[in-house]
């Protein structure tokens, strides 16, 4: 039986760091996700954006781009007009030359992850120790 500690700020193991979002940060603005917890292989940033603002649009040179929306609900509007309504669990990818903006629609402050990198998709490399057994995948082939 494994250990458990409580999460209490910035945790860092051998190997690994845990966090809360809200131990990152307070007030609107960026969570430094990939500094706070020593993310190298992409960046990460969660993001607090107030009741009714907006981020103004944006683009990349080279990162493509994954937003996840934890709570509220946000518009993402791209360069060509095209606005889609993001509620909590919903998922945008955006390719670097994309202009895009975010704005919050709902009446509270809105929580979204940003992840963004360049070099591409590794692939499946996940091995089992000794002993385990592997997990049914859900939905798919995991690819």
């Amino acid at each position: 039986m494994a250990d458990h500690i409580a999460l209490e700020g910035v945790q860092h193991g051998e190997g690994y760091s845990i966090a809360s979002v809200e131990e990152l940060g307070e007030g609107p603005g960026f969570r430094k996700v990939r500094s706070a917890l020593g993310v190298t292989a992409f960046g990460v940033n969660a993001i607090v954006l107030p009741a009714g603002a907006e981020t103004g649009f944006h683009y990349h040179d080279v990162q493509q781009e994954l937003y996840f929306v934890h709570r509220g609900t946000i518009e993402i509007v791209f360069g060509d007009g095209a606005a889609f309504t993001l509620t909590p669990g919903s998922l945008a990818r955006v390719d670097a030359p994309v202009a895009r903006k975010i704005c919050n629609v709902s009446s509270q402050d809105a929580l979204y992850i940003c992840v963004g990198g360049d070099g591409g998709y590794v692939g499946r490399d996940g091995r089992l120790p000794d002993g385990e057994q592997r997990m049914h995948d859900a939905g798919g082939s995991g690819a």
